[in-house]
């Protein structure tokens, strides 16, 4: 679905990611786990169009997106929820989800996919009216999921959505990954909490200073003494 090859990224002078290789197959969850500043969002929002690439390709279903301007990125089929939630504060959660939609022209099937978003945050339904700023952090992520979901990605990319939340928050988020992955989104996933992203990941790439040094079967990493002493404590 997703493949990217020799991949270089530069925020000005600084080599970012440097010639990264990676693959995503249709159906799977994939996680990117590193350490902070080992170049992870960078990845993300590369992939998105955030970013452009300086050498490499990203190619999407068959199609190199890479350089393609976001919104074509959305349409194309991949979303991004960014870092820290990032919804529009002054908005209602209502307003958000339908700027989620904004490519979109099929009333009807937003409409379906509304009921689906409330169906999977129910929380989101109770506060429809609310402005987005006064959501708890927990409420927030839910809300920048289900405006990613809105523009019904076949990949979904996730930078970091346990950030801030308490212990069975993160639970419930990440039980509704995997749901949204079961539903036949494609996930690609950031996350901090190493042991999380890999108990419910396909795959997974180690990412250290902007290069991939380990990839394989999450379980098979989770089990390597290398990842457990680098990132899953101890």
């Amino acid at each position: 679905m997703l493949k990217i090859n020799d991949m270089n990224v530069y925020y000005g002078a600084i080599h970012a990611l440097k010639g990264i290789s990676l693959e995503i197959n249709e159906g799977e969850i994939v996680t990117l786990i590193g350490a902070n500043g080992a170049g992870k969002s960078t990845t993300l929002r590369t992939i998105s169009g955030l970013l452009k690439p300086k050498t490499g390709t990203i190619e999407f279903e068959g199609k190199n997106i890479a350089g393609m301007p976001a919104q074509n990125i959305v349409k194309a089929g991949i979303s991004q929820v960014p870092e820290g939630r990032r919804v529009f504060a002054e908005m209602t959660v209502m307003e958000n989800l339908e700027l989620g939609a904004f490519i979109r022209k099929d009333k009807a099937g937003i409409a379906k996919d509304l009921k689906m978003v409330f169906e999977r945050f129910p929380r989101l339904e109770e506060r429809v009216n609310q402005q987005a700023g006064t959501l708890s952090g927990g409420e927030q992520q839910m809300l920048a999921m289900g405006r990613a979901l809105m523009s019904r990605p076949r990949l979904l990319l996730l930078d970091e959505p346990s950030m801030g939340l308490a212990p069975l928050l993160i639970r419930e988020i990440f039980s509704i990954i995997q749901d949204i992955n079961k539903a036949g989104t494609t996930v690609l996933l950031v996350e901090q909490n190493a042991n999380m992203a890999l108990s419910i990941a396909n795959r997974a790439y180690v990412l250290e200073t902007g290069r991939i040094t380990l990839s394989g079967d999450a379980k098979e990493l989770a089990a390597s003494e290398e990842v457990r002493k680098a990132y899953l404590g101890g």
